[in-house]
């Protein structure tokens, strides 16, 4: 019995040993802290790493996490200043800066938070209509992180940043918002295509206008270059005909080889034939009779042997202007016995 109850009593020790070697060391891993309480009273802060206490007096609270914590508030109903309520969904962002603080000044610092941003929420909002509400979220995050960073300093928190995610009017209201926005839209698209119309007009005239200057300038510029023309050619003829000093012959001449062309037109199922026409035509006639002195090309040619073909055709043109002038002739008689103008 000795022995055994020795035995026992022995393993009792070492394990009472190990438990409170167990209950003196404690790991607290990086970016975290634990509050040790001596008797009932704070005594310090366990930093990261090994750290030892005194078992069976000292208590040890649990982990309180020193990172930059994200929570997310539900929903909550505020009322602007024009008398609308609206659904304002949050985000804080925020971290322990204290933990001594966290854990004795305020027994539960995420509702604290919370309740905290919601009143403070329903103040800013409160003082904007929906228009601004909706419009001015910046100015909601920086007033909300200033009171909120101001009020939870005593509690060993920091905000870093309050984010309004979402703001929910009334469906009525959505439904005139959206019925506002396609409006704006539909304004916008009408007056964009109206003034396409209107350029695109403006360019079709423009080029109407370019287009018939340069026809314009076209016709005027064919004009003067066909003006020009006659000119020059009427000139050329005047100075040829003052150059070569034609006789009465030539112009009887000329006036038979123009009376065919005369009697080709469109109203020339009657014309007048003047009566110095066969005076004319039978000096024509004379003239082809007469014996001319041989010119310098009409002696070269006897020279050459063709001098009896040029003379043939002297002859043959003669016969041609008499029977031209003897059916002119008839032509007269014939006009004076019906009654018609010589």
């Amino acid at each position: 019995m000795d022995a055994s109850g020795s035995l026992i009593i022995a393993l009792v020790v070492a394990v009472l040993a190990v438990f409170t070697v167990v209950r003196a060391v404690r790991i607290v891993p990086q970016a975290r802290a634990r509050n040790v309480e001596r008797l009932g009273r704070y005594h310090r802060t366990l930093k990261p790493g090994l750290n030892v206490v005194i078992p069976y007096v000292d208590r040890v609270y649990p982990v309180i996490d020193l990172r930059e914590q994200v929570v997310s508030f539900r929903p909550q109903p505020v009322i602007t200043e024009d008398n609308l309520v609206v659904e304002i969904d949050s985000v804080l962002y925020f971290q322990v800066t204290d933990p001594r603080a966290a854990s004795y000044e305020i027994a539960n610092f995420l509702q604290a938070v919370e309740q905290l941003t919601v009143t403070t929420l329903r103040n800013v909002v409160g003082s904007m209509d929906l228009e601004k509400t909706l419009t001015s979220r910046d100015t909601i995050n920086s007033q909300l992180r200033g009171v909120l960073d101001e009020a939870t300093g005593k509690w060993g928190l920091r905000v870093n940043r309050v984010e309004i995610k979402a703001i929910d009017p009334p469906q009525s209201i959505k439904d005139a918002m959206q019925k506002q926005m396609r409006a704006e839209r539909d304004k916008r698209a009408a007056i964009l295509a109206a003034e396409g119309q209107r350029q695109a007009q403006i360019l079709t005239a423009e080029g109407d206008k370019q287009s018939a200057v340069l026809r314009a300038e076209g016709a005027r510029t064919a004009e003067i270059l066909k003006a020009e023309g006659q000119s020059r050619a009427i000139d050329e003829v005047f100075q040829a005909v003052h150059r070569n000093d034609p006789d009465p012959k030539l112009l009887a001449y000329q006036y038979l080889q123009v009376l065919p062309q005369l009697a080709q037109g469109q109203g020339s199922t009657f014309w007048v034939i003047p009566g110095e026409v066969t005076s004319a035509l039978g000096a024509v006639s004379r003239a082809f009779g007469e014996v001319l002195p041989p010119s310098p090309a009409t002696r070269e040619r006897a020279a050459d042997g063709t001098d009896e073909t040029a003379t043939r055709a002297a002859s043959d043109a003669a016969r041609a202007a008499e029977a031209a002038a003897e059916a002119l002739a008839d032509a007269a008689e014939a006009d004076a016995s019906t009654g018609r103008l010589p």
